[in-house]
């Protein structure tokens, strides 16, 4: 059975209306310069990190790449600034939705247009400190380190494909 058959929401093509953009699934690493943003699916022994927002959806930890940012240095970062955490071994990568914008322009001027991608990870990490919130990012409220079925639950509210990813990310991560 294929990781396709096991997490079929996640890999089913799709539409992310709030970034105007065609999505598609693959356990295949993209191109660093597709590579738009970054997110982690952090664990903390046997818990997932997942941060609420001031929306009330809980998110793991993640974001966009800044210009000239590697893909390390932009996972750290973001890491820190949404959840306080800093990583404490290895990071495998999952795979990437890659995207397709139908935007007229890239979201930064910096990007690649129209074609991206958004990389999945998971690491063992640690919570050490408060969220940093910088002012032009989502603004996190909480972050809680979730039993994994807690975790897929919270997860839901930020994608039905969310769950799946953690799901995944459990399954790879230490197998």
């Amino acid at each position: 059975m294929t990781f396709a058959d096991r997490y079929p929401l996640l890999h089913t093509p799709t539409h992310w209306a709030w970034g105007e953009m065609d999505v598609q699934f693959r356990t295949a690493a993209p191109p660093d310069e597709l590579v738009t943003n970054i997110h982690v699916v952090g664990f903390v022994g046997d818990t997932v990190v997942l941060c609420r927002d001031e929306r009330d959806v809980w998110l793991l930890p993640g974001g966009t790449r800044e210009k000239d940012e590697s893909i390390d240095a932009c996972l750290r970062r973001e890491l820190r600034e949404e959840a306080g955490a800093y990583l404490t071994g290895p990071v495998r990568w999952l795979g990437a939705h890659y995207a397709t914008s139908n935007r007229a322009a890239p979201f930064r001027d910096w990007q690649p247009h129209p074609h991206k991608a958004w990389l999945w990870c998971a690491a063992d990490v640690a919570l050490d400190a408060a969220p940093t919130n910088p002012d032009d990012a989502e603004q996190i409220v909480e972050v809680r380190a979730f039993p994994v079925e807690e975790a897929v639950r919270h997860a839901r509210t930020d994608g039905e494909h969310v769950p799946e990813l953690i799901r995944l990310a459990v399954e790879l991560h230490r197998p």
